[in-house]
């Protein structure tokens, strides 16, 4: 089996490697706050069409726009929940969503969390899968993505109170990179055997002789977007371990290159913008040596297995097949797994709380860190350009010199932002995690007692404060209490981070630009490579290990002990 995963892996990292850089050439264009020449006419139109004024804002007006925007996307989606019983295209003559289970996901969809404590086929119409979930789907990434490329534009500028526009970013993402994509992957997605239509459910008799339904949907389009926005909610609720929204060993590996491909393109066109290709070729080797790692050791965990079934002949030493699906094996369910809590996407093809207690503390601590490796679209290349400053600080302390980060210098306001950007989402997690196991209505949605309840509650309140949308599935989590505390520590996780990054990167666009000298620090080689991984596995290390500690890891070693 680790033959076969290594064998996939270095496919999956080959297709990535070779993908990722015409990407960048994409993407970069669009970072720079323009379209290319032959497309200026038509961006002319559709900005026109749109009422936008391509004027630059500072960071103050880009941030106002981003939470203005989000915070109607917000209200728009709850209530088209709310009133989907009386809206069209409603077949199954579905009802309004529960008010708090409408809170939840309106917050969850806008901010590219995509947490589900419902079953989409059983719970929303066709008309709020498409024009509100959907929907978001296309704008929480463009939200992220409009996020990355201000931040890059305030490394890159000098003297300028002008981070772009933030109503122009996000129609360019959606129009010239997000749609065509989408359309692309959801064509080959209907070709493998992904539904999209707008029938009605269709009633069958199995083999058996039992009466069985068969949910249909406009699947592909939304699935499509749900990959390549790293959004992750999924059309049934099965997500993609379902035939119908992943059929095929062959979907399943592009809806994994998917959810890397524009977060890897996104470094490249750092690189392009930074007018060093080197600077983007350091962030993605950086993302991929923590990424191979955990995926190696997701694997090696899941192989050896629990040793307590092992013990007793059960499974026969043929790993951890629990919560697995058949069709695509243990070595593409880890590496499934590993990519979807790596990136900021909830999408599973596999039963996380089916892991074995070091399987599932992997993905568990990769959404700890931050989802900076490769991350969300636009989140982790902002998030790791907030640790690869936190990196040349560590260094210019070490040699008693004011750290520089492509010419900029790094001073009090900047780690300051950093400090915020890296600690609100520990804080987040932590105390959402102890104050569910001390309360009474915490307490209640457990359906483990002991440690590996409490991993569930701690993988819960990391997945929603670092907007991944995964879930260890003993969790009650569809309850007033977690509608609310979860809610809340999803938008906080995603717009606490956004605004002191916005606050950086207008301070960062402001400064002069210092030539490079002797005694300045190369930010591409493999001495700031290893001092970036370093600063992300320290602070993810040191942050969460105690809560660690007291999940997975005690379950690991009781598992042992027997």
């Amino acid at each position: 089996m680790m033959l076969q995963f290594f064998c996939l892996q270095g496919v999956f990292m080959l297709l990535l490697t070779l993908s990722a850089h015409p990407m960048g050439a994409w993407l970069a264009p669009l970072a720079a706050g323009r379209v290319s020449g032959r497309w200026q006419r038509v961006d002319a139109m559709l900005l026109r069409m749109a009422g936008i004024r391509d004027e630059g804002m500072g960071w103050r007006q880009y941030a106002l726009a981003v939470l203005v925007f989000n915070l109607l996307g917000a209200l728009l989606l709850y209530a088209l929940q709310r009133l989907q019983g009386l809206l069209p295209l409603n077949p199954q003559g579905m009802g309004a969503v529960e008010v708090g289970s409408a809170f939840n996901t309106a917050i969850s969809f806008v901010t590219n969390t995509n947490w589900q404590g419902y079953a989409g086929e059983s719970t929303m119409s066709y008309l709020t899968q498409m024009v509100g979930l959907a929907v978001q789907n296309f704008l929480s990434a463009a939200t992220g993505i409009a996020v990355a490329f201000a931040l890059m534009r305030g490394f890159t500028r000098r003297e300028s109170a002008d981070l772009g526009n933030f109503w122009a970013d996000v129609l360019r993402v959606s129009v010239y990179v997000l749609l065509p994509l989408s359309i692309v992957l959801a064509l080959v997605l209907v070709q493998q055997g992904v539904l999209q239509n707008l029938s009605g459910y269709t009633t069958y008799t199995t083999l058996a002789g039992h009466a069985q339904t068969l949910a249909m949907g406009p699947v592909a389009s939304q699935e499509a977007i749900k990959m390549l926005g790293t959004n992750g909610g999924g059309f049934f609720n099965a997500n993609s371990a379902h035939p119908f929204e992943n059929p095929t060993e062959l979907t399943n590996l592009l809806q994994m290159l998917a959810i890397f491909l524009i977060p890897a393109g996104l470094t490249h066109a750092f690189g392009r913008l930074a007018g060093d290709r080197r600077q983007g070729w350091a962030i993605y080797i950086a993302m991929s040596v923590i990424f191979i790692a955990c995926a190696v050791a997701v694997m090696a965990a899941e192989s050896q297995g629990n040793p307590l079934l092992t013990a007793l002949g059960i499974d026969g030493g043929s790993g951890n097949w629990e919560g697995k699906e058949v069709r695509f094996g243990m070595a593409a369910s880890s590496l499934f797994i590993t990519v979807t809590t790596a990136a900021s996407c909830g999408a599973v093809n596999a039963m996380h709380d089916s892991l074995t207690a070091l399987g599932g503390m992997v993905p568990m601590w990769l959404m700890q860190l931050g989802e900076v490796v490769f991350g969300g679209v636009g989140s982790g290349l902002y998030g790791m350009l907030i640790f690869a400053v936190l990196a040349v600080f560590v260094a210019g302390l070490m040699v008693g010199r004011t750290p520089e980060y492509l010419g900029k210098k790094i001073e009090a306001f900047d780690m300051k932002m950093v400090a915020l950007v890296i600690l609100t989402t520990p804080a987040l997690v932590l105390l959402g995690t102890a104050a569910s196991v001390l309360l009474a209505p915490g307490l209640a949605g457990l359906a483990n007692p002991g440690m590996h309840g409490f991993s569930e509650v701690l993988y819960a309140f990391s997945s929603a404060a670092n907007n991944n949308g995964s879930a260890f599935a003993g969790l009650s989590a569809n309850t007033p209490f977690y509608n609310a505390m979860l809610g809340i520590a999803m938008w906080l996780g995603r717009f606490a981070i956004i605004v002191p990054v916005l606050a950086m990167a207008g301070n960062l666009a402001a400064k002069k630009t210092l030539a490079t000298t002797n005694g300045s620090m190369p930010t591409h080689g493999g001495l700031f490579i290893s001092l970036l991984v370093g600063s992300v596995l320290l602070v993810g290390a040191l942050t969460y290990l105690p809560a660690l500690a007291l999940g997975p890891v005690a379950e690991h070693l009781m598992i042992w002990a027997h």
